[in-house]
């Protein structure tokens, strides 16, 4: 990646500005009073609900995260202006996310909203879309862009790049490109805009925080690389240090809600043994590794972006494609049966 010069730096701060002067203007987000959104019964695990579902539709659409985190922030929004029955928190949220691929995506990406209605299995009526884009876009003016959490994500990158640059190799990983980085930050900005608590800090704040803990990890002078951001983005220290502290908190329970990893034993003696059992296989049957090429490239969607390094390791449990006659079919099902298509493994001894 090219180090950009003082002229490109200078740019990033000014876009900073731009992205913290809308978020001013436009920012704002549901108050919860009394375990709900005040003047409604919509719940935070209902809201938290939502959001997640919004960010399986955005896979399933091929959207880019950009889209979903502009979708939450319109539904943040239009929670905080009106008051919205739970019945129509579903339809709210689709829509908003239609709006904001109707922003973000080309026109081919979107399709036409009869067909992402049908794709998402919802059973929306085209008019009821149509009804709820022209409330939204009332209620909020026609003003929906607004700098969101993973725009800030990219700007603060693009600072730090630009103004220290040995902070893209730095770390035990010196080959992580600063494009892995930014994945990894994604990934927690959607996690965390679906906790109601953590939705109550601006974007800025919120990314910012997020980028703060990794370079804790990767560096010891974080405190002044961190310092220069926080003046840049003109944050309070109080609410900053309040917010890192919840967003630590937050990502950390989501590590350890992970079920534990059993570790087992790559056994050598019995690998002989395995390929003279699979040594039958006809000639003609396509290669194992173009078959497992062609299957994994459909499906992936943004998974690519995040997991690109394991990709190949997902893609050893997919079953083998034999082409031939029936009895050929039939024996290879016959010898699946007896033959593990993983290599010979044993628990590890404590």
């Amino acid at each position: 990646m090219k180090n950009p010069g003082a002229a490109e730096n200078q740019r990033l701060v000014a876009l900073l500005e731009d992205a913290l002067g809308r978020e001013m203007r436009l920012w704002k987000v549901p108050v919860f009073k009394n375990s709900c959104i005040q003047g409604t019964d919509i719940t935070p695990f209902q809201l938290q609900d939502v959001i997640l579902w919004l960010g399986e539709m955005c896979r399933l659409f091929n959207f880019c995260q950009e889209t979903f985190a502009l979708g939450g922030c319109v539904l943040n929004r239009l929670l905080a202006t009106v008051k919205a029955p739970p019945k129509y928190l579903k339809c709210i949220a689709f829509t908003s996310l239609i709006l904001s691929a109707k922003i973000n995506e080309e026109d081919e990406v979107i399709g036409s909203v009869k067909g992402l209605v049908v794709q998402s299995g919802c059973n929306f009526s085209t008019a009821e879309i149509l009804r709820m884009e022209r409330i939204i876009l009332d209620k909020l003016n026609w003003d929906l862009y607004i700098a969101t959490p993973i725009d800030f994500i990219h700007i603060f990158h693009a600072l730090l790049i630009s103004g220290h640059p040995h902070l893209s190799s730095v770390g035990a990983h010196s080959q992580k490109r600063p494009c892995l980085q930014v994945a990894l930050w994604t990934r927690q900005v959607q996690h965390c805009m679906a906790c109601h608590q953590l939705s109550q800090f601006k974007g800025s704040t919120l990314a910012l925080a997020i980028i703060t803990l990794e370079l804790e990890r990767l560096t010891p002078d974080w405190f002044s690389v961190f310092t220069d951001l926080l003046k840049k983005a003109q944050i309070q220290s109080t609410e900053f240090i309040h917010c890192k502290e919840m967003v630590d908190e937050y990502l950390t329970s989501l590590e350890f809600s992970l079920p534990a990893n059993a570790v087992y034993i790559f056994d050598s003696t019995k690998m002989t043994k395995l390929q003279n059992e699979v040594s039958w296989e006809p000639a003609s049957r396509p290669g194992l590794g173009q078959t497992r090429r062609g299957k994994g490239s459909q499906g992936e969607g943004d998974t690519d972006k995040f997991y690109d390094g394991f990709r190949c390791l997902y893609n050893e449990g997919l079953a083998l494609e034999v082409d031939g006659d029936s009895d050929t079919k039939i024996l290879h099902e016959a010898h699946q049966k007896n033959v593990s298509p993983c290599p010979p493994l044993h628990p590890a001894v404590s």
